[in-house]
């Protein structure tokens, strides 16, 4: 197996405007947090309004996808707020009804970020109906230095 073999995997996060999709890829991405960050489409919605559309963003995935094999996971973004509407009793319910991967982070703390990441691709790398046979056999490798971790898996939840 060779090391240093890229590859780039398309990955698509969706959600209601202002759950923190922006913030936790430049989390990821450059280990940054904006807390005066605009939304890329301004409207107002509640938090538990957030949560109960994820159905209508599931129904959207599914009508315009045209794979079934899509490794699907739900971020309970946002854990560092002390008034939140959604417990992780009821996003882990969510997910599990949905077959999805499960994980609560906060693009703010950074806490469950990197991890959910690591969770998604490795996830992505273990469904082979997603790799073309030519880099089946490929490893990814996330970041050139050790990451502190900090227990940030400890939410992690994988439903196969």
């Amino acid at each position: 197996m060779d090391d240093d073999v890229l590859t780039t995997l398309k990955i698509l996060i969706i959600g209601e405007s202002g759950v923190g999709k922006s913030s936790l890829l430049l989390r990821f991405t450059d280990d940054t947090f904006d807390p005066e960050l605009a939304a890329t489409i301004v409207y107002d919605v509640t938090k538990r309004d957030t949560f109960t559309k994820l159905e209508n963003w599931l129904n959207e995935l599914e009508t315009y996808c045209t794979r079934n094999d899509l490794v699907k996971m739900l971020v309970g973004n946002k854990i560092d707020k002390d008034n939140r509407e959604v417990d992780r009793n009821e996003g882990l319910k969510f997910a599990r009804k949905h077959s999805m991967l499960f994980i609560e982070a906060s693009a703010k703390t950074r806490d469950g970020v990197q991890c959910a990441f690591e969770e998604l691709v490795e996830k992505i790398l273990q469904t082979p109906g997603l790799w073309e046979s030519s880099i089946q056999n490929h490893s990814v490798q996330l970041s050139d230095h050790e990451q502190q971790r900090q227990g940030a898996c400890g939410g992690y939840c994988s439903l196969v």
